[in-house]
């Protein structure tokens, strides 16, 4: 069982930046692929971001590469998710979630959720 708990969400002007973290609880954090999903308002809920569990491997959602950049420590059991240049499009809620396997994309493979931090970006 992992539970997870979203931070650093908030209201921040186009062209700023913000840090999600993600703190999970369980002894098996490390053995988890994580991810970091968002949900804009009458929209699905889309991938942003993944980490192997070694960190050896990211993936990103084309509309964010080369402005975000997810992260891990397993030792302290958290994953972050620096956002830079931020545009009105990115807000969003966002979402934490962890997987053992599956597809790195697909939301219905992801075995535990967080519950969102709200992030908004102004024009």
């Amino acid at each position: 069982q992992v539970q997870l708990v979203e931070s650093g969400g908030g209201l921040v002007q186009a062209g700023g930046s913000l840090r999600l973290s993600c703190a999970a609880s369980g002894r098996t954090f490390g053995s988890y692929r994580m991810a970091w999903f968002r949900q804009a308002p009458g929209k699905e809920r889309e991938f942003v971001a993944a980490i192997s569990w070694s960190s050896i491997n990211t993936y990103y959602a084309d509309s964010v590469k080369g402005r975000f950049t997810i992260s891990r420590d397993n030792a302290k059991n958290t994953v972050s998710l620096q956002m830079n240049s931020l545009k009105p499009e990115d807000t969003a809620i966002y979402y934490c979630a962890a997987a053992r396997a599956g597809t790195v994309v697909k939301r219905n493979d992801y075995d535990y959720w967080g519950q969102g931090t709200q992030v908004t970006v102004s024009s």
